[in-house]
């Protein structure tokens, strides 16, 4: 059973919650478009959704690349989703002044895997009282997770969930060790399973993120097995047509089948 959080209602089934929406807000039109999906899908499924949505991509790896239509611009269109359709929504910060600006639009704020040893940020996150998703390092053993989870918990927030992203394999591949979920589970906090970073391909010599989005149902699927808490999930109606990591994004009209064979794991080891 997930732990309780209450406010998130990530308890209201006995299923894996799902974070999913795009890379990064392009758009209004598009953010709403994808929430209500998202919602037809996951309602339908007894799934609890929260939105996920990147206000602004701030580790490209060009100095040209897509970055965000304005910090205020994309906050108000997370917020938009939550007053439109009452479900809870995840950006990512990455500078410490960030987290007040961002805790007034959205209910969770996520620390980037590169950045979860940073202890400002931690606190600065924690002090807004929101729910903190720390993303474990690529480069980090879970024992490192516990300390980034006490830093929220000693400045007085206990709302904390671990997501797990995969490690890396070499300079420019990932590999996903599956004891990483119930080792983190340990800390008695939801802990979640990112796809679809963990299939990417970092630092390509044309400076595009690649990915392997073939193997986002052999990654969920295991991740299920196992029993992860929730999946954190890129989606866009067209990848190939994203701003953002479209290499490595699930396309929206393959995620409820998705979602169906991983409803009969979790039922299966239940």
């Amino acid at each position: 059973m997930i732990p309780a959080i209450p406010t998130l209602r990530f308890t209201d089934s006995n299923n894996f919650f799902l974070m999913a929406g795009p890379c990064a807000i392009e758009g209004e039109t598009m953010a709403l478009q994808i929430a209500e999906t998202l919602i037809t899908i996951c309602e339908s499924r007894n799934i609890p959704l929260v939105f996920k949505g990147s206000y602004r991509k701030a580790n490209r790896s060009r100095i040209d690349s897509f970055t965000g239509i304005g910090d205020e611009k994309a906050l108000k269109i997370l917020q938009k989703v939550n007053q439109t359709f009452g479900i809870p929504t995840v950006t990512d910060i990455h500078e410490s002044h960030e987290a007040a600006m961002a805790a007034e639009y959205v209910d969770v704020l996520q620390i980037p895997a590169f950045l979860f040893r940073q202890t400002e940020l931690l606190v600065a996150a924690a002090k807004t009282g929101k729910f903190i998703n720390i993303k474990k390092g690529q480069f980090a053993g879970t024992d490192a997770m516990k300390h980034a989870m006490q830093k929220c918990v000693d400045s007085g927030n206990s709302n904390v969930i671990l997501t797990d992203r995969g490690n890396m394999f070499g300079y420019g591949d990932m590999i996903v060790d599956f004891r990483n979920i119930p080792e983190m589970q340990k800390n008695d906090v939801p802990v979640v399973m990112d796809i679809t970073h963990s299939l990417q391909q970092p630092n390509q010599s044309s400076g595009v993120t690649g990915g392997k989005p073939e193997l986002i149902e052999t990654i969920a699927k295991a991740a299920i097995a196992v029993g992860c808490d929730g999946l954190f999930i890129e989606t866009h109606p067209d990848p190939s047509q994203a701003k953002s990591d479209g290499a490595n994004m699930l396309p929206l009209a393959q995620l409820p089948d998705l979602l169906d064979k991983l409803l009969r794991i979790r039922q299966a080891i239940l």
